[in-house]
């Protein structure tokens, strides 16, 4: 089975909003189910699991209802930390189907505008490496800097990317690495892939997509409104 977790149990701080951000609504849909759909259109997704704030967890039960995500299988109580909440998602994954056989794909929640393409190219890229992480190209001049003023180094834009979701793992996998992370006492990490590259693994590479932004500021708000009125593949040939 290929099974999403789809984590939403962020408090939204940076959005300065009265709900969290995965919860605002947009053309009277709520961001949270833009992604869901995006997973229940897609022929290759099983299942999809939410890993949420516990006092909404009824709330996305009603939204599925109401946005026919039929694949909707469980929603999960959230942890202290993104990685506390995979982890938790992962173990609902594991008792209810169990392990073997099954992929688990991670997205964010607050990314509504993953395409069918980003997704199956990241299955397509499990399937032959046995992991992927959907990334970009940075195309702007980057420089490292200590104190965010003055510019040090010029890094060469060619040999870096910024990491996206999904991230496609087996389950066994992910179940391990994060196993492997208390044994080993790692912090939190900022991903999966990042979890994956401390504990020695490879990580490789799909394609993502400067449509499948994290909506994390008002500024990113905009941009999906405005973005949801211009999709490229109704205007651009």
């Amino acid at each position: 089975m290929n099974i999403v977790i789809l984590t939403a149990a962020g408090s939204g701080t940076r959005m300065h909003q009265d709900i969290p951000k995965q919860f605002l609504h947009v053309d009277n849909k709520p961001i949270i189910a833009y992604t869901m759909e995006a997973f229940e259109n897609h022929p290759s997704i099983d299942a999809i699991v939410v890993v949420t704030i516990p006092s909404w967890k009824e709330v996305l039960y009603a939204y599925a209802k109401q946005f026919n995500v039929s694949k909707l299988s469980m929603v999960v109580d959230g942890g202290q930390t993104g990685q506390e909440s995979i982890y938790n998602g992962l173990k609902a994954i594991e008792e209810k189907y169990g392990v073997e056989g099954n992929t688990v794909i991670v997205h964010d929640g607050n990314r509504p505008l993953v395409s069918t393409e980003v997704i199956s190219d990241s299955l397509a890229t499990y399937k032959q490496y046995g992991s992927s992480v959907a990334v970009i190209p940075c195309v702007e001049v980057m420089f490292s800097s200590e104190d965010g003023l003055l510019a040090e180094e010029s890094i060469p834009r060619e040999r870096l990317f910024r990491t996206q979701t999904p991230h496609v793992y087996s389950v066994e996998k992910l179940l391990w690495a994060h196993a492997e992370a208390k044994k080993r006492g790692l912090p939190n990490t900022a991903a999966s892939c990042d979890l994956m590259y401390r504990l020695g693994e490879k990580v490789y590479f799909s394609r993502g997509s400067e449509e499948n932004f994290k909506i994390t500021t008002v500024d990113d708000l905009t941009m999906f409104k405005a973005m949801l009125k211009t999709r490229k593949d109704e205007w651009i040939k």
